[in-house]
């Protein structure tokens, strides 16, 4: 066998090698890293925010207020959608940062329209909540609590997701700034097999109970309702409306 000659092609590639512990790992790449502060975060549009999420005999009903503030001291915005569709049968609610949230939900959409167009199939909730776990533990999705519900073929579901990834599965859940308030009133008025109608005007007047404590919280109410067909979301600033 010949010696490699000094300085040719393959004496190169064996120095390059050499240098590389692994050279035949593959290339992984990194989640986006930035330099803000918890400081800084103190000064962004937040949602402050109440959110609801409950389970029922028809699917699920979501429901959110509308206010964004700048560090929990002023309202920045007066009508702001805090539940998104991300699934053709769920949806995700905003609590946080408003950046770190609109990021959280758009990355989450994405994946899903992926695994369907691969597939041929929508994925199922408990997938998708797993996945949004995995989302919230390991990328850069500052202080978010969302609500996930969603109806598959397993039945309704609805997951409080954590800022650290935790996913859990319960009846009914509520996040947010006003969460306290709002969990006393559907502690009472919670019942299993509930219809959406009856749901919607429970979780409504729970964010009212919210809004008229809670200075994170106010100026009207928007409503997800889902089932097996799809999902409907609509906003009243008048709670009137609604209770």
């Amino acid at each position: 066998m010949r010696t490699p000659t000094h300085d040719s092609e393959f004496s190169r590639t064996v120095d390059q090698l050499a240098s590389d512990p692994n050279p035949y790992e593959p290339e992984v790449g990194s989640l986006p890293r930035n330099d803000v502060t918890r400081a800084d975060l103190d000064n962004v549009n937040k949602t402050g925010t109440t959110t609801i999420g409950i389970t029922t005999a028809d699917g699920v009903v979501i429901a959110t207020d509308m206010r964004a503030s700048l560090g929990g001291r002023f309202v920045s915005n007066k009508n702001v959608q805090k539940v998104e569709q991300i699934h053709p049968t769920a949806a995700l609610t905003m609590v946080g940062s408003v950046g770190g949230a609109q990021s959280f939900i758009a990355s989450l959409r994405a994946e899903v329209n992926l695994f369907g167009a691969r597939r041929g199939e929508d994925m199922s909730i408990d997938a998708l909540a797993t996945l949004a776990g995995n989302f919230a533990r390991g990328g850069p999705f500052f202080a978010i609590h969302p609500i996930l519900g969603g109806v598959d073929d397993e039945g309704s579901h609805v997951y409080s997701i954590d800022p650290a990834g935790g996913v859990m599965e319960d009846d009914y859940t509520v996040t947010g700034s006003g969460m306290q308030l709002a969990y006393g009133h559907l502690e009472q008025a919670y019942e299993d097999d509930l219809s959406n109608d009856e749901a919607t005007t429970i979780a409504a007047r729970g964010i009212k109970s919210a809004a008229e404590r809670d200075t994170g919280s106010g100026n009207g109410v928007f409503l997800c309702e889902i089932t097996d067909e799809g999902v409907d979301i609509h906003g009243h600033h008048d709670f009137d409306d609604v209770v």
